[in-house]
């Protein structure tokens, strides 16, 4: 069982709370495997094996249980006798009106309740109508690369080498325990997707162009870090011979975000202080799913490494946006309560005009947060008047920088 020590303290933060805690990520991206270590964590603690209630909606154990009224009537059962429980419910989607059953049992005040969630719709229409300020959100993704490398001992003492193969293959839980093998590995991420796009977006939202969905992942995949419009993409897919609506583009964008496999950057007017609702970017959850989708040879190698700290950034708790100073662009806006840092990202800066290029936007900023240029450069000047350079595989390696 691979630990995500960073998310069980997340968890434990909040045990015993009076709100509900809801894990949410792309499927395998490893909420299973939390819950599981977090119920490991209750029994350590000394907490009595039958006062944990523990069900995976996956497992044929919980097929018959497929309505809410079966659910409650179930955990009831379960609960009966006990002054206090903690439910553990992993893909509680899968039943129906589920939150029916989870408001009655909060209402009860008897159970400490733990979700998991393949599907962020769940938490906008279905738990939030029913619970609204009651419950609170603990967004999973894969891998890091400080967690991976802790995964890859053989390769630990090589951070080079091994941010090549997370680069490559991605940072999905299971991609540690593979060899390093294209074909295999394209084969479980391959896996892995279609069971996400036909369970958590094409079955879920009742999708019936999948072919018309498909195109447009792929194209989002290889547009990583380029401004994106509804109108962009309608005009590749009219090129496609594949006519359609900015209304059924714009639709199917939703239900990828929702599924946690592409994320929305907005662009950030630093000077005005406000986010912008035109030309925003759009990242994809795991650099190895791309790879699997369009091809593992070296292909945009900027974005790429770009895409990978963008959901650094998010991991690390900031709110990320896409900045706009004047006609200028800076490649991430990393904000916090009270606290703002700006990123650039390039793979090389040893060529005066690309330093220039990357180093403009930053000087034009007209305040004093951190300013930090990320490259894979290992000889450079480490400070350009207040603007820090710093080695992205450092950077990624050392969680507590920044």
């Amino acid at each position: 069982m691979i630990n995500r020590n960073s998310y069980l303290e997340k968890i434990i933060k909040y045990q015993n709370t009076p709100i509900i805690k809801v894990l949410v990520g792309m499927r395998r991206a490893g909420k299973s495997t939390l819950l599981r270590q977090f119920h490991r964590h209750l029994l350590d603690e000394g907490v009595e094996a039958d006062n944990i209630i523990y069900m995976n909606f996956e497992l044929l154990e919980f097929a018959s249980l497929g309505d809410f009224q079966h659910l409650h009537s179930y955990i009831q059962e379960r609960m009966s006798g006990k002054d206090h429980v903690y439910l553990l419910l992993d893909e509680i989607q899968i039943i129906e009106h589920w939150e029916k059953t989870i408001n009655s049992l909060f209402a009860e005040g008897k159970s400490d309740i733990y979700l998991t969630g393949s599907n962020a719709g769940m938490l906008s229409s279905e738990l939030s109508t029913l619970l609204s300020g009651r419950y609170v959100e603990i967004p999973l993704l894969p891998l890091s690369f400080s967690e991976y490398i802790s995964f890859r001992p053989e390769i630990k003492g090589n951070l080079d080498v091994a941010f090549q193969q997370y680069l490559k293959y991605g940072g999905m839980p299971i991609t540690p325990s593979l060899p390093a093998d294209e074909e295999l590995i394209s084969s479980v991420l391959g896996g892995i997707y279609n069971t996400v796009l036909v369970k958590d977006v094409i079955q879920r939202n009742n999708v019936r162009d999948a072919d018309l969905l498909e195109r447009i992942v792929r194209f989002l995949a290889d547009n990583i870090g380029n401004p994106i419009s509804t109108s962009k993409i309608s005009g590749y897919l009219t090129s496609q011979n594949r006519k359609t609506t900015a209304a059924t583009v714009d639709s199917y964008l939703n239900m990828l975000e929702k599924a946690f496999i592409f994320y929305r950057a907005s662009r950030y007017d630093i000077k005005g202080k406000m986010y912008l609702k035109t030309q925003e970017k759009f990242y994809i959850v795991d650099s190895g799913i791309r790879n699997m989708l369009l091809g593992f040879s070296a292909r945009d190698y900027g974005h790429v490494l770009e895409n990978i700290v963008y959901f650094e950034l998010i991991r690390r708790g900031y709110k990320v946006g896409v900045g706009k100073i004047g006609s200028l662009e800076v490649d991430f806006v990393a904000t916090k309560p009270a606290e703002t840092k700006y990123f650039q990202v390039s793979a090389s800066v040893l060529d005066e005009n690309t330093l220039k290029r990357e180093l403009t936007p930053l000087q034009k900023i007209p305040d004093h947060y951190d300013k930090i240029l990320l490259t894979m450069d290992r000889s450079y000047i480490t400070d350009y008047n207040g603007i820090k350079q710093v080695n992205i595989v450092d950077f990624l390696s050392d969680t507590d920088s920044f």
